[in-house]
């Protein structure tokens, strides 16, 4: 479901992703490509269930400048430009941007990490989990999170994400600014259910917030 601000054609918007089964419902706020607008949402069922997701209180109320100020200061050097390519009306993931793709400033970013754990695979892949990792959600996850070094069994600890670089920060700011911490910033980032999506039978009633 799309959300823009005036006409359809205008360029701030964004969505949330859903589906309806047979009396059920599964959805997720998401920042896998870029933040637009602040989004949350709640559903409602008729046995009480009651769940929301997105961005956190304190995000919504405060401006738009402030926002985009503060995702800029919580980046390092390498992100700068996530602000930059699509300002003033998106903030891209960092697979999203030339500077992390093959020929860019900083396509080996991730790539280095990723081959001291024995995975061979590019930056824009890892960020994308994408080539050798689009069916590898652990790995992937473990990647941009800065957990691959890890067991296996500390890849589910949220305590031990983004502690050291490269990781993907973008993730990281949409997940400190999220309801109960839970954001969508990668493909896999509902790894050890760390993600905004939220599934219930018998659904009742959702409510969206689009924010500035």
């Amino acid at each position: 479901m799309y959300f823009h601000l005036g006409s359809p054609d205008r360029k701030y918007s964004d969505f949330i992703e859903f589906t309806v089964g047979d009396d059920v419902f599964n959805g997720n706020t998401t920042r896998v490509d870029a933040f637009a607008l602040k989004l949350a949402m709640r559903l409602h069922a008729h046995d009480g269930f009651d769940a929301q997701v997105g961005e956190d209180y304190e995000t919504f109320q405060e401006d738009r400048d402030a926002t985009w100020k503060k995702f800029a200061d919580a980046m390092p050097p390498e992100f700068a430009s996530l602000t930059e390519v699509e300002k003033p009306y998106r903030i891209l993931a960092p697979g999203s941007v030339p500077d992390f793709r093959a020929g860019g400033k900083y396509a080996d970013y991730m790539s280095g990490y990723a081959k001291t754990v024995g995975i061979d695979a590019p930056t824009s892949d890892i960020f994308g989990c994408a080539g050798v990792l689009a069916n590898e959600a652990g790995k992937c996850s473990a990647l941009n999170r800065h957990v691959a070094q890890l067991p296996e069994d500390q890849w589910s600890d949220p305590g031990q994400y983004y502690k050291d670089a490269p990781a993907n920060y973008y993730a990281e700011f949409w997940h400190d600014h999220a309801i109960d911490k839970l954001a969508y910033g990668f493909p896999y980032d509902d790894f050890a259910g760390q993600s905004s999506f939220v599934s219930h039978n018998d659904p009742q009633w959702l409510e969206v917030a689009v924010g500035w």
